[in-house]
């Protein structure tokens, strides 16, 4: 500390400079759920091993804790991207109802008075700023107000599996309990009530499938309101197969089970006198038994409840829809359950009915074979009646309850209230759980006596067991549980009696707490017993016959018997001694003084199981023997010592121990587990201590050793115990940290002097090489006396008179040294034993290389702990040897990883395990030795495992995993921070640095800025593990492990934004130091990354094939690489790979971590560095923010739903316990959330506000949660799991991280820009910031973003005004545009923010150029309204109204024109919101629609730019109705405009000269050419300067116009379009698009061969609206161009739904015909529409022209239809009164045309005579006929339908009746001659197109038409001579010679 600054070392005294503390070795007491522990009796000297176990089992836990973990907390919650939408107001489609509810408002009234409007509030202070500075100052006051401190508690976690350093904390070892169920047993009724005797009850669970008793019997007695009545019952494996079974006792009474059964089953109690008396001599009978027999009882009844079926049951009706999911479940060993048994079922009631009991068949195995065949069948004999129970679960243990041995549990009852029982359970598998606590009892079930062959009385057989302390009959120990209405422990108990019966069956449960010192003389005691039920006059008192005797050992060579037993009975009387002996050997007892009578000679009769559970008895042979031996060795033992049947001498003591030990680990594993923990600490104590056998010191540490490795090998292989994520045996893991404990120091010789103790010492550890150990004693008394800062330095000389304290100094440390080192510490023989370790216990050592770390570090904590840390320096802890142990373990563990990898490709996972606990080691040996020591190891990790980090890509994860650890450790900070020169720091480990050299980190002026943001060697240096991750990450961004490098740096970082020490913004400003590099990386990748809603300029592929190759040598020799890991770019040219793109969700870390550098940096540093840049990395930064918009910005439900990544509610709680738990340094993590108000929009719709708070407002209080996304957790997104508080909880975060990380952004923007006048490129830099800025405002953002980043903007516009509106044209575009966006924003905030700026931009351009800027406001007011569909017009006219008092209180200003021309830029702006209000009343109404815009577009006649963008909406509106030729034709006016002026602008020959080149395409296009040249000065005003004004632009335009012609079918166009592209083309050479566009054309011109004629183009209507509802359009006629084959009905179907909706069906009215509309006959109240069908309309000349159907149906501007008269008023009539009327319309514009209506300006009407009509039929006739008999391809059946109607004998109206009609007689009337003539001629030519039809016709039939074809020929012959006189018949008239005149005359 000496050589930090005094600021540096204040700070890092706040970030805990390794306080001596840091390590704490704590007691935990034993949580006892009991009053008191469970303990052996008082006053009884316990064996040695009772007494350990006894110890182990009450002692307190030794826990080591970090003082300072508290540091590293966590926030965990859920932060996914949810819904902020707010439901929108739905709009009506067409507002013309409002319209005309308005009487006196029509379409064309749309002037509204800006100044009618109130203002919003402006914002203060806007030009109250006296310089740059002060504006720059207050806008950064502002941006730092009410900001979240810390960023990553708004940021999601990384993916959990990453996630290594969380370290999880076993659960404290406890008691086993499976699902405990609470069950009450209420009454026993019958259904006829019948209350004779008393009955007792017996509970006990039972599982058929393993056909075995699951729990202890549960005594209840229903006769007694005070007792037991109630047992919580345990269910470790829940099964479907579990039953309750009641047992019902009664009082002894003599007769068979059936007879004593038959009243329950008869009698009812009634009034009937003879049942009543009956009932009352049953009650009396009963009385007199229990009074004689009370104490015996006999089996009646039992019944059964299957536990899981009623869980399921109660389940179902809790409407749970997978409530029987646990029928399935079998039993396993690790009793994972799918679901716990509380969460299915609540309390509920069960009755069930009672079995009567036979009684032949009364064992647990006629039991078992009843509940299974009653599965099948339920043909049992029952009893009316039932028992009613009550079920429920258990959580906390209920008031007055008492343990299985009737201890009383926390918490006692304040008041004597009924209590409650555990009940204690057997397990159906074996549960592997350490033992806890002291228990020991013992269970004995008779099972079956076998009398038959006896020939005696002995029927009602009764059995009384004793448990005996000796052989006399008062050695009777009150130590057997008693039933629930007798005491709590018994001496004696009788078993139940069958009636009758010489081999009966037992079914009873006799429970014993055995003693704690168990002797030879204990025993099982059997007396048989016949039991008289009738009471006779000669017989005693007693009824109690003796039978026999039996008894059975309690200890047999001294091991606790239990199993099956099958005992002898003897008669009379016991044996003298018996009890010392086994009642199956008969010649093993001693000589009798009378002989030994045996029942049956000796033979077994009697059956019984003896169950064993206990604490203290192993019951297992190697257990025993191991424990008997070591016991043995404490002194106290008697030579031989016996072992079982073996007798050992002391000389053979050790070689017995030694075969003990070996054999541990052939112990069971259900012993071995239980007794693991005493196991352990026996083995820990041999390897510490030398013992003493036969006066000769046995060392049995390298035995004991492996004996500890082969033990923790066989329970990591072992299937049925579990493990953690990192692999860690449960039960092991527990053990080290809860349970281990430094065995006691061995016991000092006192015979034994000090030499030879060193002696000892010295020969001890001579033979492995060692420095002895005055060698290090010396060497470690020089290390302390030297200078602290550098081992190099001499000690200070000391002076004269402190000579003789220095002495007594040394003198007291030399003494403390020499306890240090000549007392034997268990880590150094622990280090030792790993690192002389041969064979397979080597091999198993590094392979469970965790167990010993933890062991290590849990044992040197506890070392430490010991020490005087004032006097030992933390390098002197511990020995040199120890050191070199530690570095030998650490570098053979590195290389078995290298092996494992290299030699068992399957054993990947385990090698990733041992890396990890080695992480874990060095971690955690921070914090206790030396640090540069442990840098020194880092090191050489480094090294070794860097020689196959290129070939071996597993290896890169391994080291990410390994520093990510490391750099959890709470004290990383120190370690990384506060060193500066590489002589100081640890960060380059080598022997003679100290770890408490330190140095300074403020630095040098000198340094060039640039070199902090890179990743140097020197950086490398002096920040050690910050280093070795930045290389890693940079190595790696490339490698399957690149998301683990970034999680690993985003967990690092939020672990350092959380960290409560790291509050000040000087701390974070070092910690942002420490992470400048990573800025420059994540700036070198920013081609790597991957994000949504930006588009990235230049593709990842750029530059990759430039890479030159390298060889792997020359990439380990890259400088600063520990790892010599090989970059990007290098390994991209290695492997011949294309670069890959990063995830998503790993870019989102990366740019996060980037953010907080940001931050947290100082600003001065990151202006330095923005100006010292160059300009393409400054460029490259300017990319990377704009990303991270895109990426951070606030998105709607509909995209987060694919991205989010989500895990189930398990998966949730299960990570949340472990991080909950975890030992890491981030083990938790509390949630910080600052507040502020903001509102997300997206563009001009509002999604919802939400108001970020404190936690209180926030409502997650202490709640903990996680998310692993996109996972991603699953690539689904499953909300069915959340409920609406957490959705909205999310959502919070989610918007408070948008704005913040957008914060962050805008600040760097705005250091970059005060940067700017220190910069030579200022242009370049004011233009990149402003498009970050205009890209952040087309995104979703905050209202607190808005405001803070229009103040931004303006500041821009106030300092760079000149720079924006002279050079920046197309920026100033996008400016205006995005402004005024935002002032139709429905957000006051937003609108008030965006009119300050616009206001403000309109002022400062307006000494500039300020024609430019309403130029681009208009322009953006244009494509505003054209193209948002969510634009709200009343909001932009309020933004208008503001912005006008804007420019009238702007006092300077007044004197200038500027209010003027603001005044009149706001008018034009408001007259084009106008039109807008009718666009968007009429969004319905697609022809009402265009014709606006139209409308707007026409107006803007004099500003190509506006026009060109109105045109381009109106193509885009025609392309989504899919009208292709209209929205080509709008395209073509766009590309006329645009030729306009490049004509005018630029010469060239090959440019189409105006508009007039394009009349070949349309004649429309000449429209174009009235452009004002007074107004075009492009070069001053910024006329026509968009993209489009430009050739490319130009043939863009009519290339698009080419693709929409071909898409409408008129490829005709294609090729006049493509004539004026081909010669710009040409002139540019431009060959690949002359290819193209040939293809193109070629497409077409085949598209006009194949489809020809069959093309159908548009149909046209006539439409006329009458009626002053519809406004403007009354008396108007438009021509309407619909789709090609659209009928009559469907247009006026589609015109009368759309205006009824507007006027109402009673309004509207349509006119069926075509008849001329009298006005004065309509109603002045409805609107009447008329349509008609037309047809184009060409004259004679033009049909010369007009070949193809193309040219027919191409620039139509004429239309006709006719109307049919008489003149009788009738519409048809005779053919010699039918007039025709003809209607010639003609349009202002010709088809097509930017619009599909077009306004009729012209009408003709002309009247047909009857001839002239007749003639026009017969002409239509005859060109049918010429059309139908010519064709290229004869098509049969059209021939034959139009000869049909013209030669057909009944056509009515016919040819021969017109002829007949007109031709008959040659007309009076002179006038009507040449039509007489005319139409004669018609019939000619008409009859022989008919004959020329009948012979074609001939040619075309098939074989059985010829009868059809001779009937036509038949029927033109007929008609050709009915004609033949007419046709012959000429006027004389007409055919008179013309006289020649003379040529006089001439």
């Amino acid at each position: 500390m000496s050589q930090l600054h005094s600021g540096d070392s204040a700070l890092m005294q706040e970030l805990g400079d390794f306080p001596d503390d840091d390590l704490q070795v704590e007691k935990v007491d034993r949580e006892c759920r009991t009053v008191c522990h469970s303990v052996p009796e008082d006053g009884v000297e316990l064996d040695p091993h009772v007494r350990d176990c006894v110890k182990s089992y009450t002692q307190p836990w030794i826990v080591v804790t970090r003082s300072c973990h508290i540091w590293i907390l966590f926030s965990l919650f859920i932060c996914s991207h949810p819904c902020l939408s707010a439901p929108l107001p739905q709009v009506k489609s067409p507002s013309l109802a409002a319209l005309s509810d308005d009487c006196g408002r029509t379409l064309t009234s749309s002037d509204f008075n800006l100044r009618c409007l109130t203002p919003d509030p402006r914002v203060e202070g806007l030009l109250s700023f006296s310089g740059h500075e002060e504006l720059d100052r207050l806008n950064e006051e502002a941006r730092q107000r009410n900001r979240h401190p810390e960023l990553f508690a708004l940021c999601p976690m990384a993916d959990e599996e990453d996630a290594v350093e969380i370290r999880p904390i076993p659960d404290c070892p406890k008691e086993h309990s499976g699902e405990r169920i609470l069950i009450r047993c209420q009454a026993i009724k019958y259904m006829f009530e019948i209350d004779i005797e008393p009955l007792f009850a017996t509970m006990a669970l039972y599982d058929l499938k393993e056909k075995k008793k699951i729990s202890e019997n549960f005594y209840c007695d229903l006769n007694n309101e005070h007792l037991a009545r109630a047992a919580i019952f345990s269910i470790t494996y829940p099964s479907p197969d579990i039953y309750l079974v009641i047992k019902l006792e009664k009082v002894l009474q003599q007769g068979e089970i059936t007879a004593c059964a038959d009243p329950y089953m008869t009698l009812r109690e009634c009034d009937s006198a003879k049942i009543k008396d009956k009932l009352d001599k049953l009650r009396g009978q009963a009385e007199t038994f229990c009074y004689r027999l009370g104490r015996y009882r006999m089996p009646f009844a039992w019944a059964m409840v299957n536990v899981m079926e009623v869980i399921s049951t109660a389940a179902a009706s809790m409407d749970m829809p997978d409530s029987d999911s646990l029928k399935g479940v079998a039993p396993h060993p690790n009793y994972e359950k799918v679901r716990k048994i509380h969460d299915l079922y609540t309390s509920f009631d069960i009755r069930t009915v009672h079995f009567c009991q036979e009684g032949d068949r009364l064992s647990d195995e006629d039991l078992l074979k009843f509940l299974a065949d009653f599965k099948k069948t339920s043909r049992i004999k029952t009893i009316p009646g039932s028992i009613k129970l009550d079920m429920s679960p258990i959580h906390d243990t209920p008031q007055a309850c008492l343990s299985t041995e009737l201890i009383p549990l926390v918490p006692v009852a304040e008041k004597n209230v009924r209590p409650v029982k555990e009940v204690l359970e057997f397990p159906s598998s074996e549960v592997y759980v350490p033992h806890n606590i002291y228990r020991n009892l013992l269970y004995i079930y008779p099972q079956r006596l076998n009398f038959v062959n006896r020939l005696t009385s002995a029927r009602n057989i009764s059995i009384k067991i004793q448990f005996m302390s000796g052989e006399d009959p008062t050695s009777s120990m009150p130590v057997i549980f008693g039933k629930s209405s007798g005491p709590e422990f018994v001496k004696e108990v009788y078993t139940s009696v069958t009636y009758h019966n010489k081999s009966p069956d037992f079914y009873e449960e006799v429970k014993i707490a055995l003693p704690a010192r168990l002797t030879e003389k204990h025993h099982l005691l059997f007396t048989f017993y016949h039991i008289s039920c009738q009471h006779k006059q000669n017989q005693s008192g007693s009824c109690e016959n003796l039978i026999g005797y039996s008894w059975l050992p309690m200890q047999h060579n001294d091991r606790l018997q239990a199993g099956q037993f099958c005992l002898p009975i003897v008669l009379d009387r016991l044996p003298t001694n018996y009890s010392l002996h086994l009642p199956e050997v008969k010649h093993k007892l001693p000589p009798q003084g009378h002989p030994v009578k045996w029942m049956e000679s000796h033979k077994g009769l009697f059956d019984l199981e003896i169950q064993a559970v206990s604490s203290v008895h192993t019951q297992d042979n190697h257990l025993e023997r191991f424990f008997t031996l070591c016991h043995a060795l404490e002194g106290g033992a008697t030579f031989p010592l016996r072992v079982g049947d073996e007798k050992i001498p002391e000389n053979k003591l050790e070689h017995e121990l030694k075969l003990s030990i070996i054999s541990l680990s052939s112990s069971s594993l259900d012993p071995l587990v239980s007794f693991l923990h005493l196991v352990l600490d026996k083995l820990f104590t041999l390897i510490m201590q030398p013992m003493l056998i036969a006066g000769q010191t046995a060392n049995l540490a390298q035995i004991a050793f492996e004996s500890v490795v082969s033990i923790v090998n066989s329970l990591h292989n072992s299937q049925e115990l579990s493990r953690d994520q990192q692999g860690r045996n449960s039960l092991l893991a527990t053990y080290l940290y809860w349970v281990f404990c430094l065995p006691d120091p061995p016991k000092e010789n006192h015979n034994s002097s000090t030499g030879s103790i060193m002696a000892s010492v010295e020969s001890r550890f001579s033979t492995m090489g060692r420095a002895t150990a005055a060698t290090v004693g010396s060497m470690l008394l020089q290390s302390r006396i030297r200078s602290s800062s550098n081992p190099d330095i001499p000690a200070p000389h000391t002076s004269v008179e402190d000579t003789e304290v220095q002495n007594i100094f040394l003198a007291k440390m030399f003494l403390l040294f020499f306890n240090l080192l000549f007392s034997q510490q268990f880590h150094e023989e622990l280090a030792l034993q790993m690192v002389v370790s041969t064979g397979v216990c080597r091999e198993n050592s590094y392979k469970y290389a965790w167990f010993f770390f933890e062991l290590l570090v849990k044992s040197m904590a506890q070392h430490v702990s010991q020490l005087d840390k004032q006097h030992v320096p933390r390098r002197s802890r511990f020995s040199d040897r120890f050191k070199d142990d530690i570095t030998t373990i650490v570098s053979v563990v590195t290389a078995e990883i290298g092996t494992i990898l290299v030699k068992q490709q399957k054993e990947v996972e385990q090698a990733e395990k041992v890396n990890i606990s080695l992480a874990f080691f060095l971690y955690d040996l921070l914090s206790l030795m030396d640090r540069g020591f442990v840098f020194q190891l880092v090191k050489n990790y480094c090294n070794q495992m860097s020689a196959k980090s290129v070939s071996m890509p597993t290896l890169i994860t391994m080291r990410l995993e390994f520093l990510r650890i490391l750099c959890s450790h709470e004290h990383y900070l120190n370690l990384s921070i506060f060193f500066s020169s590489p002589a100081s720091a640890p960060a380059s480990p080598c022997p003679s640095i100290s770890s408490q050299s330190s140095g300074s980190c403020s630095f040098q002026e000198q340094q060039r800025f640039l070199a902090l943001f890179e990743l140097s060697h020197d950086f490398k240096q002096q920040h050690y593990l910050t280093g070795l991750l930045l290389t890693e990450l940079s190595a790696a961004l490339d490698m399957e492990s690149e998301g683990k490098a970034i999680n690993a740096v985003y967990s690092l970082l939020c672990s350092h934004d959380l960290d409560q020490r790291c509050m000040k913004p000087e701390i974070r400003a070092k910690m942002a130091a420490l992470y400048l590099p990573l800025v420059g990386i994540i700036i070198d990748s920013t081609n790597y990354l991957d994000f949504t809603g930006t588009n990235k300029s230049g593709g990842p592929e750029d530059d990759l094939e430039n890479v030159p190759p390298i060889n792997q040598s020359v990439a380990m020799a890259i400088a600063g690489n520990p790892f010599n890991t090989l970059g990007r770019n290098v390994l991209v040219s290695m492997q011949g790979k294309s670069v890959a793109t990063l995830p998503a969700d790993t870019s989102r870390n990366l740019l996060v971590c980037f953010l907080w550098v940001m931050k947290n940096a100082e600003r001065s540093l990151i202006q330095r560095w923005t100006v010292d840049m160059p300009p393409s990395q400054l460029q490259k930064l300017l990319e990377l923010l704009t990303i991270c918009i895109s990426c951070f910005e606030y998105r709607s439900t509909d995209k987060v739903s694919a991205q989010a990544l989500q895990k189930s509610q398990q998966a949730k709680m299960q990570l949340e316990e472990a991080l909950l738990k975890g030992a890491g340094a981030r083990g938790e993590m509390m949630k910080r959330v600052g507040g502020t108000l903001v509102y997300f929009c997206n563009r001009n719709k509002i999604k919802t506000f939400v108001r970020a708070g404190m936690d209180k407002t926030l409502g997650y209080g202490d709640n903990r949660r996680w998310r692993k996304d996109l996972t991603q957790w699953r690539q689904t997104n499953d909300r069915q799991d959340k409920t609406k508080a957490e959705l909205d909880q999310e959502a919070l975060i989610s918007g408070n991280l948008a704005t913040e990380s957008n914060l962050i952004v805008l600040n760097l923007l705005e250091t970059i820009v005060q940067a700017v006048p220190l910069a030579d490129c200022k242009d370049s830099v004011v233009g990149g910031v402003l498009k970050v800025l205009l890209h952040s405002l087309t995104c979703n953002q905050s209202t607190t973003f808005l405001c803070h980043t229009f103040s931004t903007l303006r500041a821009l516009v106030v300092k760079f005004g000149d720079l924006l509106f002279e050079e920046e044209a197309e920026q100033c575009a996008d400016l205006c545009q995005k402004v005024l966006q935002y002032c139709s924003s429905p957000v006051d905030e937003n609108r008030s923010e965006a009119c300050a700026t616009l206001y403000l931009i309109m002022r400062y351009s307006y000494s500039n150029n300020f024609s430019r800027v309403k130029m681009q406001v208009t322009m953006s007011l244009a494509s505003l309204v054209g193209k948002s569909s969510d634009f709200q017009e009343e909001h932009l006219r309020r933004s208008l109204r503001t912005i006008l008092a804007y420019a009238e209180e702007d006092t300077e200003m007044q004197n200038t024109q500027l209010p003027s021309q603001v005044n009149e830029l706001l008018k034009n702006l408001n007259s084009i919101l106008s039109d807008t209000v009718k666009m968007r009343e009429f969004q319905e109404d697609p022809e009402m629609l265009m014709d606006l815009m139209y409308r707007i577009a026409k107006g803007y006649q004099t500003s190509p730019d506006l026009r060109l963008t109105w045109l381009q909406n109106m193509a885009e509106k025609h392309n989504n109705r899919k009208c292709y030729t209209e929205s080509a034709m709008c395209l073509v006016h766009a590309a006329a405009l645009v030729a306009e002026y490049l004509s005018m602008l630029e010469d060239h020959k090959y440019l189409p000269v105006g508009s007039v080149t394009f009349q070949n395409i349309s004649p429309n296009v000449l429209e174009e050419s009235a452009v004002s040249d007074d107004i075009l000065s492009p070069d001053e005003d910024g006329v026509c300067s968009g993209r489009y004004f430009t050739e490319s632009g130009l043939v863009g335009l009519l290339e698009q116009a080419a693709e929409l012609f071909s898409s409408g079918g008129l490829y005709e166009a294609v090729n006049e379009v493509y004539k004026i592209i081909v010669p710009i083309l040409e002139a540019h050479r431009d060959f690949r698009k002359l290819g193209l566009t040939h293809n193109k054309l070629q497409k077409a011109f085949d598209n006009i061969i194949q489809k020809g004629n069959k093309r159908m183009f548009g149909t046209y209507f006539r439409v006329a609206f009458y009626g002053s509802t519809f406004g403007d359009l009354d008396e108007r006629e438009f021509i309407y161009k619909e789709p090609a084959i659209t009928h009559l009905p469907e247009i006026s179907h589609r015109l009368e739904n759309f205006y009824s909706q507007c006027f109402g069906d009673d309004t509207l009215v349509m006119i069926k015909d075509s008849s001329p509309v009298d006005r004065a006959r309509l109603n002045p109240n409805k609107a009447y529409i008329q349509i008609t069908y037309v047809e184009p309309y060409f004259d004679d000349y033009e049909m010369k022209d007009r070949m193809t159907n193309f040219e027919k149906n191409f620039n139509l501007r004429r239309f006709m239809y006719t109307t049919p008269f008489t003149k009788s008023g009738r519409p048809r009539g005779e053919l010699n009164e039918q007039y025709k009327r003809k209607t010639i319309l003609t349009t202002m514009h010709a088809f097509p045309y930017v619009k599909t209506r077009i306004n009729v300006i012209q009408k003709e009407e002309f009247d047909l005579t009857p001839i002239e009509v007749a003639i026009e039929d017969m002409q239509k006739k005859t060109r049918e006929l010429a059309v139908a008999t010519h064709r290229e391809q004869p098509d049969a059946k059209m021939l034959q339908m139009v000869l049909q109607g013209s030669v057909g004998a009944t056509v009515n109206q016919g040819p021969l009746e017109v002829a007949q009609v007109f031709l008959n007689e040659i007309p009076a009337d002179p006038k009507l001659f040449r039509h007489h003539n005319k139409l004669r001629l018609c019939f000619k030519e008409f009859i022989m197109r008919c004959g020329e039809a009948v012979e074609k016709n001939k040619h075309l039939i098939t074989s059985d038409q010829k009868e059809y074809q001779s009937e036509l020929k038949k029927n033109y012959n007929r008609l050709r001579e009915s004609l033949r006189p007419m046709l012959e018949r000429k006027i004389p008239e007409l055919y008179k010679p013309i006289i020649r005149p003379r040529l006089e005359n001439r």
